[in-house]
């Protein structure tokens, strides 16, 4: 079977149960496309919490997503038997960006469309999402104007804290803005 009648089965109705060679191409298309999806992550992440095994996950995910159409395609049962036993799993990783959650669901919008052997379009979705994160990533999209941090100090209560600061602040920071002043134990503020 040539690349050619495996793209054109891309047209086909899916009732059809897909032949050996179409669930592997399939399968290795999955593949190369999840792989690029946890690079682009892998590469655009910007947080403290990188994970190893989650970008892993983001690629076993789309890859068993390719399969569990391609079984699915065209029957009812199966299909409504999968959604049950999918509606008892939980993703047992606190997602620390929602980014992380953007990019769970593209890898399995790709497992889907290469799964419903659409191919070409799932080559297509992958290269113009990818370009898209990748340029909001690198140009800094939507960052914010300024930078936003937030500083607890622990200080005695004798301390004259905003004249001890105010040298520090005014060197260092274009603006500071006193959010909480509490005391605790000992005299501490």
């Amino acid at each position: 079977m040539t690349l050619e009648e495996l793209f054109a089965a891309s047209s086909k109705t899916l009732s059809k149960a897909p032949s050996w060679p179409e669930v592997i191409l399939a399968m290795l298309l999955s593949i190369v496309l999840n792989l690029a999806i946890a690079t682009l992550y892998r590469i655009t992440y910007k947080g403290t919490r990188y994970s190893q095994d989650y970008v892993q996950t983001l690629i076993i995910i789309g890859v068993v997503t390719t399969i569990l159409i391609m079984v699915v395609s065209g029957n009812g049962a199966i299909a409504f038997g999968m959604f049950a036993a999918f509606s008892v799993i939980r993703f047992r990783r606190n997602l620390g960006q929602s980014r992380d959650l953007a990019f769970v669901f593209f890898a399995m919008a790709i497992g889907m469309v290469v799964g419903a052997r659409q191919y070409p379009m799932a080559v297509i979705i992958t290269v113009i999402v990818c370009t898209v994160i990748f340029i909001l990533s690198k140009s800094d999209a939507f960052a914010p104007r300024r930078a936003s941090h937030l500083l607890t100090l622990r200080m005695t209560s004798e301390m004259d804290f905003e004249e001890l600061l105010k040298p520090i602040f005014s060197e260092f920071t274009e603006q500071t803005q006193l959010v909480n002043v509490s005391t605790a134990q000992a005299g501490m503020m």
